[in-house]
C-alpha cells in the first residue's frame, strides 16, 4: 500500500510559504489553503528588516513603568480597546511576568536560534527567481534625541552582542553622513551592522509562493471555519462551500490559529496585536537603511512603493474593523524624523501580528494528535524567523529529532 505523503497547510503567510518550500523539497505532496492570496496578511506590512540580530524581546525589565504612559496617550505606541481589557489582562500579567533579566536572556537565546542565518536562507530561497534583488544589505540605525545616549552596556545591546552583532554608537554629524535626510535634532544613534532589509515583503511572499507552486505545491482560496478530527487520524476542514480531508495538517494561520484549534480542545494564550503603517509614494527623498526612533517606537524604510513608516501595537480582536487613526498618527512622527519628506497621499495599511506573552512562537506537534503540527505566534518577528521555523517544521514532519532543545517553542510551555 502506497504511503500517504500529503500535507495540508492552513495559512499562506511567510511562515506557511517557507514551510511549503521545505516540505515539498522533503518529498511531501503539499496543499496550502488560505482565505486570501499568498502574502496578503501581516507578512506584507512589516518594516522590512531581516536581521540575525533581532534578538531583543518585547518583554524587557522595567517595561511596566512605560505601560500607563503608553495607554493614556491616544497617539502613543500602544493602544487597547477597553472593552477587550478583561480578556487581555491574563495575557498582560503573563507578559509582564517574562519582563525579567533572566527571562529576557532565555527568550533572546531562543530568538537568536530562530533568526540564525536568515539573510542567507532568504537569498537561497530567492535564487534564480525574479525576486533576487528584493533583499539588500543595510544597517539598522536607531536614533536618539537631546540628552539620550545609547549605552552598549544595557541589556538590549548585551543581548545583541552576545548573538554576534556588530554595534557602533555614532554622534550627530556622523548620523547625517549615514542618512542625510534625517533631522539634525538627533544627537546620537546606535548602528546595528551586517543585516539586511527587503524592499517589498509582500512581493517576497508572492515570489516564494510562485516558486513553491512551480515545485508542485497547490494553493487554494477557502475560508476554513473549523477543524474536525477524524477517526482515521486525519482531519476534516470545514468551509462555507464544503470541506477538505487532510491526512497531515500544519496550522500556520497566524492570529487566527488558536480559534481554529479550540474545537480540538487546544487552548493557547495567543492574541491579535494589530500593527499599522503608512507608505509615502512620492517621498522626494530616500533612505538607505532601516531607521528607528527610540522614543516614538517606529521604523522607517525605503520600499519599492515609497518610504514606509511602521509601528504601533493595538490590542483588539483580529476581525475587528481597522482604526486607521492609528496609521495617520504615524505621519507627524515620520515628518519629525525626515523634515523634507513629502507626506502627500499616503497609503494606509493594517495587519495582525499573532503574539504569545513570551514573544516566542509555538512550533511543535500538537497534543495527542499524531498528524497535527503548528507554527504560529511569531509576534513582531515572523519574517525574520520564517526560514528557521520552516526547517524545524521539516524535521518534525520527517520525525527527525532536532539537534537542540526546542522546549522554548513547545505548546506544552503553556
Amino acid at each position: 500500500m502506497q504511503q500517504d505523503n500529503s500535507l495540508t497547510i492552513l495559512g499562506a503567510g511567510i511562515i506557511g510559504i517557507c514551510c511549503a518550500l521545505e516540505a515539498v523539497e522533503a518529498g511531501f505532496d503539499v496543499t496550502v489553503i488560505d482565505r486570501s492570496a499568498p502574502g496578503e496578511g501581516a507578512s506584507q506590512g512589516i518594516a522590512g528588516i531581516i536581521s540575525p540580530w533581532s534578538v531583543v524581546p518585547q518583554a524587557m525589565p522595567g517595561i511596566w513603568k512605560d505601560v500607563p504612559k503608553w495607554l493614556l496617550d491616544p497617539k502613543g505606541p500602544v493602544k487597547v480597546r477597553w472593552r477587550d481589557m478583561p480578556t487581555l489582562l491574563p495575557w498582560v500579567r503573563s507578559f509582564l511576568g517574562h519582563a525579567t533579566r533572566r527571562e529576557a536572556e532565555r527568550i533572546s537565546e531562543a530568538m537568536a536560534w530562530l533568526m540564525q542565518d536568515n539573510i542567507n536562507l532568504y537569498r537561497t530561497y530567492l535564487k534564480d527567481t525574479p525576486g533576487e534583488h528584493l533583499v539588500r544589505d543595510s544597517h539598522l540605525i536607531t536614533v536618539f534625541r537631546e540628552s539620550q545616549r545609547p549605552d552598549l552596556k544595557d541589556l538590549a545591546s548585551q543581548l545583541r552582542l552576545r548573538s554576534g552583532a556588530d554595534l557602533e554608537v555614532v554622534q550627530s554629524g556622523d548620523i547625517q553622513a549615514l542618512e542625510p535626510a534625517l533631522s539634525p535634532t538627533y544627537t546620537y544613534a546606535l548602528v546595528v551592522k551586517n543585516q539586511s532589509r527587503t524592499t517589498d515583503p509582500g512581493r517576497v511572499c508572492k515570489t516564494l509562493a510562485n516558486k513553491a507552486q512551480a515545485l508542485g505545491v497547490t494553493f487554494l482560496r477557502h475560508d476554513i471555519a473549523r477543524i474536525e478530527p477524524q477517526g482515521t487520524g486525519g482531519f476534516r476542514l470545514a468551509h462555507p462551500d464544503g470541506a477538505f480531508q487532510a491526512t497531515r495538517l500544519l496550522v500556520t494561520a497566524g492570529a487566527w490559529s488558536h480559534k481554529l484549534l479550540r474545537p480540538l480542545g487546544i487552548r493557547l494564550p495567543l492574541i491579535g496585536e494589530r500593527g499599522y503603517h503608512l507608505v509615502f509614494p512620492n517621498p522626494d527623498i530616500s533612505v538607505e537603511n532601516s531607521i528607528a526612533d527610540a522614543s516614538a517606537k517606529i521604523v522607517l524604510s525605503q520600499m519599492d512603493a515609497g518610504i514606509r513608516v511602521a509601528g504601533t501595537a493595538e490590542f483588539a480582536d483580529p476581525d475587528a474593523p481597522p482604526n486607521y487613526a492609528r496609521a495617520r498618527a504615524l505621519l507627524p512622527l515620520a515628518k519629525r524624523m525626515l523634515p523634507d519628506l513629502n507626506t502627500e497621499r499616503p497609503a494606509e495599511w493594517m495587519g495582525v501580528r499573532p503574539s504569545f506573552p513570551d514573544n516566542l512562537p509555538v512550533v511543535d506537534r500538537l497534543g495527542g494528535f499524531e498528524n497535527l503540527f503548528c507554527a504560529f505566534g511569531h509576534s513582531h518577528y515572523g519574517f525574520g524567523m520564517a526560514p528557521q521555523t520552516a526547517r524545524l517544521v521539516r524535521q518534525l514532519l520527517q520525525n527527525v529529532k532536532p539537534n537542540r532543545d526546542i522546549s522554548a517553542v513547545s505548546w506544552q510551555r503553556f
